[in-house]
């Protein structure tokens, strides 16, 4: 059997990677031809090349548009993800290599500040004592924003929508779940069906919360309206009423993981679901500071505890 490594070395090439990813995150010839320095004629050549290698087509091509496969979204993300592997080793083992040194702006969701944050700054300060780390937390809406704006130089939020000067690289699949006091009379259920939370009164995230949007879509999928008595900005704020109250919220299960003073309950038709990924500029190079971070933060929320919940019945 061949490995992965034998058969990148066999016939693809690091190159087909670059170019792959470029006309993935352009999905224009002529602007993923100009960020990696060749002709367009060069990239379509590579391109076919590595969907032959493949045996998939990667990309639908039209006289007006070019836009991923199925085979070319799963591909995209581990191609990412290969590619800054590679480029982090090269950076690191270079001898001409000077320490890290700087500032790394990151940007962040509240609740990957609280567990997925937290890992990589003790992980990212251990290798690279010199580098400045400074962390914001913001809304999803807002760092897209920074982003664009150059005044993050990484982040982990949901995807930006329609922005074509941003890409996305998918982290893992988080479930959102039921949160109760100890005392609540729905402390005892293991899972419940949305429709279950119907005029159930409840504290939410502010509207401005891209995962307010999920869970009201959540809610009207099972045909359910529950009553919000408050909404925060603050998930401190929210565990804080959820403990001392009989409301209940939604939030990520990696929120409160570890603490006993909750009950959590897993949700299902439909299971709320959300996917975080790492947010930057479209075509602008890592640097081998920004890759290794994103290298830690990859292996953070690929961990055992970031995987869905089990549902044992």
């Amino acid at each position: 059997m061949i490995d992965a490594v034998d058969y990148l070395g066999m016939a693809m090439e690091l190159r087909h990677l670059r170019y792959f990813i470029a006309l993935a995150e352009r999905l224009n010839f002529t602007h993923a031809a100009a960020q990696v320095h060749v002709t367009q004629s060069t990239l379509s050549h590579q391109i076919r090349q590595l969907e032959e290698e493949l045996g998939q087509a990667l990309f639908q091509r039209t006289k007006r548009s070019v836009a991923l496969t199925a085979a070319g979204e799963l591909f995209l993300p581990r191609a990412v993800h290969a590619l800054g592997e590679l480029d982090i080793a090269i950076a690191l083992l270079s001898p001409a290599s000077p320490e890290l040194t700087g500032q790394l702006r990151v940007g962040t969701t509240p609740t990957f500040d609280i567990h997925v944050i937290p890992r990589a700054i003790t992980a990212f300060t251990a290798r690279h004592p010199a580098v400045r780390l400074t962390v914001e937390e913001d809304t999803a809406a807002s760092i897209s924003r920074k982003v664009l704006q150059r005044e993050f130089d990484i982040a982990i939020s949901y995807h930006p929508g329609d922005e074509p000067k941003l890409s996305f690289e998918p982290l893992c699949n988080e479930e959102l779940v039921l949160l109760v006091g100890a005392k609540h009379p729905l402390a005892s259920r293991k899972r419940m069906r949305m429709v279950e939370l119907h005029r159930r009164e409840m504290i939410l995230p502010s509207s401005r919360y891209t995962t307010r949007r999920m869970i009201e879509e959540a809610f009207a999928a099972a045909g359910a309206t529950p009553i919000v008595r408050a909404e925060s900005d603050s998930i401190t704020a929210m565990l804080g009423t959820v403990r001392q109250s009989h409301l209940a919220t939604i939030v990520s299960r990696h929120a409160v993981q570890g603490d006993s003073g909750f009950k959590i309950i897993a949700l299902e038709s439909p299971t709320p679901m959300r996917t975080p990924g790492l947010v930057r500029l479209k075509g602008a190079p890592l640097d081998p500071a920004q890759a290794t971070l994103a290298s830690i933060i990859r292996e953070v929320t690929t961990a055992a505890d970031f995987q869905p919940l089990q549902r044992n019945r």
